[in-house]
Order: C-alpha cells, then sequence, then structure tokens
C-alpha cells in the first residue's frame, strides 16, 4: 500500500509541475507541452495533481475541448475502480501478472 501512495504522490506531483511549466511556457509565448502529455500521465494516475494545476494555475480551465477529454478520463478511473471494488480485484495480484 505504500508504494501505491508513493507512486500516487510522485505522478500527481509531476503532473502539477508540468502543468505549471506549461502555464509558465504559455505565457513566455514559447513552445508548450502536448496535451497528449498531460492527459497520458493524468490517465496513469496524475489526475489530481492536473486538477489541482488547472485551479491554481488556471490553466487550460477555459478550453472546452481539454475539459471534455480530461473528463472522460476522470470517468474512466472512476469505472475502472468501481469495477475494482464490485468485482474484489487485488490491484496487486494484476500487477504480480502483468510484470510476470
Amino acid at each position: 500500500m505504500k508504494v501505491l501512495l508513493l507512486y500516487f504522490f510522485i505522478v500527481n506531483s509531476i503532473e502539477f509541475i508540468l502543468a505549471g511549466y506549461d502555464k509558465y511556457l504559455a505565457t513566455k509565448h514559447k513552445r508548450r507541452i502536448p496535451e497528449n502529455t498531460l492527459f497520458a500521465i493524468a490517465f496513469f494516475g496524475g489526475s489530481v495533481g492536473l486538477v489541482l494545476a488547472m485551479l491554481l494555475f488556471r490553466h487550460k480551465t477555459s478550453k472546452s475541448s481539454f475539459i471534455i477529454k480530461f473528463s472522460a478520463i476522470i470517468f474512466i478511473q472512476i469505472l475502472i475502480a468501481v469495477l475494482l471494488f464490485v468485482y474484489k480485484v487485488n490491484i496487486f495480484n494484476i500487477a504480480l501478472f502483468l510484470t510476470s
């Protein structure tokens, strides 16, 4: 369980920093971080970091296409969590299966 918490802390921290840096790049009119990169990190556990960055930096909050895609990612994550809970799947068994 500690490993999972550490993973989510690191992934969300990376997502938060990248979104903040993307906002900085946007204000300086420089080359930006691709949205697909932000979406990929959010999908693999960085959703909370992206939400916090969006609220704190007011970044990507008015871009409806970004909001729709990000909402789809959160919906998929909630669906996966509910399915894992309903079927009482142990995620550590899945991780062991995938790594073997």
